[in-house]
């Protein structure tokens, strides 16, 4: 099992493995941590390690080809002004798959990669440590 302190890992299957190394580190502050074909690629943020898998990827084809699709679930990203997110998105063209949905925890919208997986940006409404 991988020790606590180090990266969880999150796999996305893409269709496209540039466009999705371009939408998570130009819009959403990932960074390229290795690319060794162009079938896979991850990027990171602080403890998240996202694993883009391209069609030809091995995690791509260990797929059951009736879960090849994006599903409901989401990584969930963490933002301390979610109008300004939504804002500085909006003007670099990205498209929203949500209206903001306010709740007792706070406050949150959905976003899609290139490939249709679903990202969640929200905002607590506990006061920020």
């Amino acid at each position: 099992m991988t020790p606590p302190d180090e990266c969880a890992g999150v796999r996305y299957l893409v269709d496209d493995v540039s466009a999705a190394i371009d939408f998570y580190t130009s819009h959403l502050g990932f960074t390229l941590h290795a690319n060794p074909a162009p079938a896979f690629a991850d990027v990171i943020r602080g403890p998240l390690r996202l694993l883009l898998s391209g069609p030809a990827s091995s995690g791509a084809r260990a797929t059951p080809s009736d879960i090849t699709g994006p599903g409901g679930n989401r990584i969930h990203l963490i933002v301390s002004d979610l109008d300004a997110e939504i804002t500085r998105l909006r003007d670099a063209g990205i498209a929203f798959r949500s209206d903001v949905v306010s709740g007792p925890g706070g406050r949150q919208i959905l976003l899609a990669d290139p490939a249709g997986n679903l990202i969640e940006l929200f905002q607590s409404s506990a006061p920020a440590r």
